[in-house]
């Protein structure tokens, strides 16, 4: 059984890549990363239509949180100023304007800063979401 939570990310997209790369660096979550293309998605009980819609924290116990409540476990997580940062992200209003800037930048991420093509995010209705 795992003892660490692991947050998995869109190892193809460049701006998830990068972006996990600096939380890595900078904000230090207390978790495994891995891109949903090396894991094993059964064991983590998630799914790849799931896994390419949003990034996703997966507890020890297996529990899945996804998209902007993955960022907000993941901060919390990192402890200091950033669990401030992290609890704020779960609380109503922040909670709900949070999903919605987290869907607008997935969304869009082959539009930011190091997306490409290959990072286009699959629609809802080829995912089954």
């Amino acid at each position: 059984m795992r003892t660490r939570p692991v947050l998995v990310f869109d190892g193809d997209c460049g701006f998830c890549s990068t972006s996990v790369r600096f939380a890595e660096r900078r904000i230090r979550p207390r978790c495994e990363t891995t891109p949903w293309q090396f894991a094993d998605l059964d064991a983590l009980g998630i799914t790849a239509a799931r896994a390419e819609h949003e990034v996703l924290w997966v507890t020890p116990g297996g529990v899945v949180y996804g998209g902007a409540q993955a960022v907000a476990k993941a901060l919390l997580s990192a402890g200091g100023g950033w669990s401030l940062a992290g609890a704020l992200l779960t609380l109503p209003p922040v909670r709900w304007v949070a999903h919605g800037v987290y869907r607008l930048v997935a969304v869009n991420r082959h539009r930011m800063p190091g997306g490409t093509a290959a990072c286009a995010v699959p629609s809802r209705r080829a995912v089954g979401l």
